[in-house]
């Protein structure tokens, strides 16, 4: 323990280390792009903003037999930009799925390592050779305008450009019509998104998840001008807001799920059914639609029935910035209204009997609940249905329509169906995250092509606040600090603002990092109040338009009153990880200069200094001469260096009558000063909060800005003063700062346990001589 007079205890407090100086606060200004009329520095829409708009009417045939679809659309394109436009370019996702794509050209691997993990490359194989033979792609029959003349167009890969006659000037409109058709990919042999799950294929009673099945106008933007960079596949999309008007011929015994509200339910339910959906729109619990028993009485008719008849069904939806739909004859169909505040939904699941019990119990309970707890950080819900679909999709989003995985297994003793823990709290969650892209990016309409983040990771943040409100101890993946820690350690990264065909280890990236930034952001920096009015504020001013980075950072700092560029830099455009070490504690008193307690306190230090070796011997065994004359002892032998002279005591009333006020003050409260140093091992600054542990058991956390790395983002001393002996202090007690090192966080440090297994083993080679003179089995041995 040292001591040091006040102004000296000061001065070191505040002194700061050696360094070369990196500043993580300075501002993101050369990074942000320049604000404008249509998008200003507060993060807000400008007076001049702008975006185009994209309505259609589609007429669709699903041809169940050959597993195609077929179609005709009317575009209806909107020029709200300042711009004349020459051309149009329109998506063709479906292009992906074909054999010289360049999302089957350009697959590769991070490494080699992922050969050993078990499998890979073989699917991989699987999955060339399954694409090869696949005929996959748009088959575009026709683009004419509306009076029927062939319209110029060149298709690059997944993107078509429409060369028009005339430019297209602001504040025009241009209709063309599309004749299209496509084969539907197994889901489960090419994946991405849609597809076709085959149960059996005897009697071909399969469940179609329909999506990027039609020509799709891209968007156009301020930021951006055409976002056509070529779909590969991670890039999701980005679109235009529009109305649509559609018609699905399908078999007369498919259900349908669809975008939008179905607008001919006397053509194609029963009396029967259509009274049961209305009841559903008041019920208290979903009502059953269509049951388990007329779904598979559908199933066994058509497994005797040799020609099929055809029904057609059409649904609208206004303002959607997409439209996609299911159908199958396998699908059971429940439904529960949902109306509050600005909401009035119609919650609905359709699902084949493999799906139950688990989907009946639980998908539209979790569609609700998501509705009900997104509404309180967003906005209300403005569309009339929410739906989820289990099929082949794992999890997928579009407007008002989501396809979902999960379902239960049988056990393989008494043949019931049963499901585990991870595959309930699985459902849920997908549920609740794949609807909740309603909010993010179906409404707040983010390029996903080119910020995978934007709409992942906001959803996975809102997903954990959704779980949390399900029940207590929710299992949820995403969102804890604790559970990124070693994905940020790691080394296989890239920056959260990657585009989203480049991003890596894209779970981590561009869901669990930004939502745990997030949550971060919300419980430790800001607060739920600050943060919780600036999120909201940043889905109501973006709702049904087009943000972009910038104007989400802008809009938190502009409504939460905070400076956040250093959070942005460090969390979203680096990948340096929170790791702070506590790297020394120093325990300081006050030289009070009191004669009679600092010559006290000297001497007492003096005492428990070592006696010498000299001393030792000479002790009781060296005759002195004082003692022999003790008239040679004067006022020297009877008092020494610790005596309290009347000087002392003069000196010390003089410099006692100089103080200030708070100085006395410090000097009799009896106060114990720590100078604690930390070191930023990991280099995201971050906030220090510090659970300090006092003598008598009594603890404490204190909680200090990141902004105390301002000076020295390295390496920082801070000054710590308690009112009794501090025993202990621990850095970021609670896990909340995603700290990737916890093991020196503590003071003073704390044992790292670990386990130490005693088992045996053969060597390999003993295992491998006795694989390689195990007997050959032939038939005649089985």
């Amino acid at each position: 323990m040292t001591r040091l007079p006040i102004i000296a205890l000061l001065v070191l407090a505040s002194a700061t280390h050696a360094r070369t100086f990196d500043d993580p606060f300075r501002q993101l200004d050369e990074l942000l792009p320049t604000p404008t009329g249509t998008r200003t520095a507060s993060g807000a829409p400008g007076h001049a903003y702008w975006q185009q708009r994209a309505d259609y009417r589609i007429r669709a045939t699903l041809d169940e037999a050959t597993r195609a679809v077929a179609g005709s659309e009317t575009v209806t394109y909107h020029n709200n930009s300042p711009d004349t436009l020459s051309y149009l370019w329109v998506q063709l996702d479906q292009n992906m799925f074909r054999a010289d794509s360049d999302n089957r050209r350009i697959a590769s691997y991070p490494s080699r390592e992922t050969w050993k993990s078990g499998g890979t490359p073989f699917e991989a194989a699987r999955f060339l050779v399954e694409s090869a033979k696949f005929d996959g792609g748009f088959d575009i029959a026709s683009v004419t305008d509306r009076n029927g003349r062939p319209l110029r167009h060149t298709i690059n890969k997944t993107m078509m450009r429409i060369d028009l006659a005339e430019p297209l000037k602001p504040g025009a409109r241009f209709a063309f019509d599309v004749s299209w058709r496509f084969n539907v990919p197994e889901t489960k042999v090419l994946g991405r998104r849609m597809g076709v799950e085959r149960f059996d294929q005897e009697d071909k009673n399969d469940l179609f998840e329909i999506a990027q099945w039609f020509p799709r106008m891209a968007a156009y933007y301020d930021a951006h001008g055409w976002q056509n960079k070529q779909y590969l596949g991670d890039g999701e999309f980005t679109l235009e807001f529009g109305d649509y008007d559609v018609e699905l011929t399908v078999p007369a015994d498919h259900i349908v799920a669809a975008t939008g509200e179905l607008r001919n339910a006397d053509a194609v339910l029963s009396t029967v059914q259509r009274d049961r959906l209305a009841r559903a729109r008041t019920a208290d619990k979903p009502v059953v639609i269509v049951t388990q028993q007329e779904a598979e009485a559908n199933e066994k008719q058509r497994a005797k029935s040799t020609s099929i008849a055809t029904k057609t069904w059409r649904f609208r939806a206004s303002n959607v910035r997409d439209f996609a739909w299911a159908s199958s004859r396998k699908f059971i169909w429940d439904a529960q209204g949902f109306k509050k505040d600005g909401t009035n939904v119609l919650a609905m699941s359709f699902y084949p009997k493999e799906a139950n019990p688990l989907w009946e119990q639980y998908s539209t309970q979790a569609i609700i609940h998501t509705i009900g707890e997104y509404n309180k950080y967003a906005f209300d819900y403005p569309y009339p249905v929410a739906i989820s679909v289990n099929g082949p999709v794992g999890g997928m989003e579009y407007p008002m329509i989501s396809f979902n995985g999960g379902r239960p297994t049988k056990d393989k003793k008494t043949g019931a169906l049963t499901y585990s823990k991870n595959t309930k709290y699985g459902l849920i969650s997908v549920i609740i995250h794949e609807v909740g892209h309603n909010y993010f990016p179906m409404i707040v309409n983010s390029d996903e092509r080119q910020w995978t983040w934007m709409d992942e990771g906001l959803n996975s943040f809102m997903q954990f606040l959704a779980e949390q409100a399900w029940e207590e101890h929710y299992p949820s993946r995403r969102g804890e600090a604790r559970n990124i820690a070693d994905y940020m350690k790691s080394r296989n990264q890239v920056p959260v603002m990657t585009n989203s065909e480049s991003v890596t280890q894209r779970g981590n990236n561009a869901y669990a990092k930004p939502a745990t930034a997030l949550n971060i952001l919300r419980e430790t920096i800001l607060g739920r109040e600050l943060f919780d009015f600036a999120f909201r504020a940043y889905a109501r001013r973006w709702k049904f338009k087009r943000p972009t980075p910038a104007d989400f950072f802008r809009t938190m700092e502009d409504a939460s009153g905070t400076d956040l560029d250093w959070f942005w830099r460090g969390w979203f455009y680096t990948t340096d990880n929170v790791d702070v070490s506590v790297d020394g504690i120093t325990e300081y008193t006050i030289a009070t200069k009191d004669p009679g307690i600092e010559k006290a306190w000297r001497k007492a230090r003096r005492q428990l200094d070592p006696v010498s070796i000299t001393d030792q011997r000479n002790a009781g065994t060296l005759p002195r001469r004082v003692d022999a004359h003790p008239e040679l002892k004067d006022f020297y032998n009877a008092h020494d260096e610790f005596t309290v002279t009347n000087h002392d005591r003069n000196k010390y009333n003089e410099a006692i009558e100089g103080l200030d006020d708070w100085e006395r003050n410090l000097l009799t409260e009896g106060k114990h000063l720590y100078l604690v140093d930390f070191g930023n091992v990991g280099g995201l600054v971050t906030p220090l909060i510090l659970e300090i542990t006092l003598a008598s058991g009594k603890k404490y956390v204190e909680r200090i800005p990141a902004e105390v790395w301002r000076y020295s983002p390295k390496k920082i001393t801070k000054l710590i003063v308690t009112d009794e002996p501090m025993v202990a202090l621990t850095q970021d007690p609670y896990w909340e700062t995603a700290d990737t090192d916890t093991s020196n966080n503590s003071w003073p440090r704390k044992a790292t346990p670990s386990r130490l297994e005693l088992f045996k083993t053969q060597k390999a080679q003993d295992d491998m001589m006795k694989d390689y003179q195990e007997k050959l089995k032939t038939k005649v041995d089985e």
